[in-house]
């Protein structure tokens, strides 16, 4: 069984606004295809990003946190085969400037980051605002919210084949678009049986992927996907990750249309940074300080 694919190409069409539904309610994740994200750009992007990750560790280690977690991050006991770079508010041209600045990031380098971070940038906001308007909801709930996007690299051996390059964890935020290495496998996403389905690499596509707080914003209706990466050849592994995370400020709360006599709202009122910092200091990687949020609302 394959994830679903959506087309940008259908839209406005109202069969495939359903699919889209379908594949949030039940899955989680859909690969998303004829997006407007230059082919051409996203290969230069993936060179930018693996030489970026090439560079010594005492230039990796300038790139620093806003948030935490935000900035670079080195391999771990808990990941050792991982490491990432992390650029925090991808809508800001300020952001990215000192992104660049902090890596010595050739003009060259910080023209490509500058017209990627743009084109994820929109394609984020436009399939959050298509996977709204499949729920039915019209009003623009995204003005306010912060972008994030994580340069991945997994340094697979020998040694790690059959092993986890990433522990099994889902984002914290609303949606993450994901532009795999087209090369090389390893990702898994949970179904709703509980099994991990491979998602073979496709060229020229991306992956969505729905975090804990578009399950919040919606009231307990979208699906938040549990997934992992598997080391399958001894090679390197390079991805991008770009996340829309929720609003800076306000708080995440469901709107009117999720919420009547027979859908009780179920999760208190939480800003993200709260909701980060209950994972963090938890250690719950995997959608379970939703159901801390939950007892909230249940004592409230």
């Amino acid at each position: 069984m394959a994830v679903p694919v959506i087309d940008l190409n259908q839209f406005p069409n109202s069969e495939e606004y359903k699919k889209l539904r379908e594949a949030s309610e039940e899955w989680g994740c859909f690969r998303l295809v004829n997006h407007k994200i230059p082919l051409t750009l996203m290969a230069e992007m993936k060179k930018v990003v693996r030489s970026l990750l090439d560079l010594p560790t005492e230039i990796k280690k300038r790139n620093t946190d806003i948030i935490a977690g935000s900035g670079y991050m080195a391999p771990s006991e808990i990941n050792p085969l991982y490491e990432a770079l992390g650029l925090y508010d991808l809508g800001s041209s300020e952001a990215v400037r000192t992104f660049c600045s902090q890596l010595e990031a050739s003009s060259y380098q910080r023209e490509v980051i500058e017209k990627y971070a743009g084109a994820i940038y929109e394609q984020i906001v436009d399939i959050g605002h298509k996977l709204a308007e499949s729920l039915g909801v019209q009003t623009d709930f995204l003005k306010g919210w912060t972008c994030q996007f994580r340069i991945n690299k997994y340094n697979f051996t020998p040694e790690s084949v059959g092993s986890s390059g990433v522990q099994i964890h889902t984002d914290s935020g609303f949606l993450t678009i994901l532009q795999d290495d087209e090369n090389v496998g390893g990702l898994e996403v949970m179904d709703n049986s509980g099994v991990f389905v491979p998602v073979d690499p496709c060229a020229g596509t991306v992956l969505v992927n729905l975090g804990d707080i578009a399950k919040a914003w919606s009231n307990g209706r979208l699906c938040t996907v549990k997934h992992r990466v598997q080391c399958r050849e001894a090679t390197i592994r390079v991805s991008i990750a770009s996340f829309l995370l929720g609003p800076k400020e306000e708080a995440v709360e469901a709107p009117p249309e999720f919420v009547d006599s027979e859908h009780p709202r179920l999760y208190a009122p939480f800003t993200y940074e709260e909701y980060r910092k209950l994972r963090v200091y938890n250690k719950l990687h995997a959608g379970e300080a939703l159901e801390l949020v939950r007892k909230l609302r249940m004592e409230s």
